[in-house]
């Protein structure tokens, strides 16, 4: 059985576990009917997916948080650009929250207006986008 031998420079686990949660999102809308695109490059348009429903359009960007608490800051990173919506996941537990991106520098996570969802459970996160406004 092949096996992994060489080691990750340093920062690039981090990185690969966060784009794992990217491409999670983009299965559950592939796997929902959704077209999903990825961007080539995303650095200064703040878009990890671009979904379509056929004619709409919708910017995902997906963030990981260490701290699993809903009373957690969450930091606008996507300020100044054309993201619709928001997919956060708690890195050490189960739950996801997902909300229309919010303009302000931060807020809480429990007062995003966001649906959580539970990344285990088949169909909650889709459940989630589907309730959004």
């Amino acid at each position: 059985m092949p096996k992994r031998s060489t080691p990750h420079k340093e920062g690039t686990q981090r990185y690969l576990e966060n784009c794992s949660f990217e491409v999670l999102c983009a299965h559950w809308f592939v796997k929902a009917d959704w077209q999903v695109f990825t961007p080539l490059f995303d650095h200064g348009h703040h878009t990890d997916l671009l979904v379509s429903d056929g004619p709409n359009y919708f910017r995902i960007q997906v963030k990981t948080v260490e701290n699993g608490s809903e009373k957690l800051e969450l930091e606008n990173k996507w300020a100044n650009s054309d993201v619709h919506y928001v997919a956060v996941f708690a890195k050490n537990s189960t739950w996801g929250i997902v909300f229309p991106a919010f303009p302000e520098e931060k807020r809480k996570l429990k007062d995003t207006g966001g649906i959580k969802f539970d990344r285990n459970k088949t169909g909650s996160f889709m459940k989630a986008f589907h309730s959004l406004d």
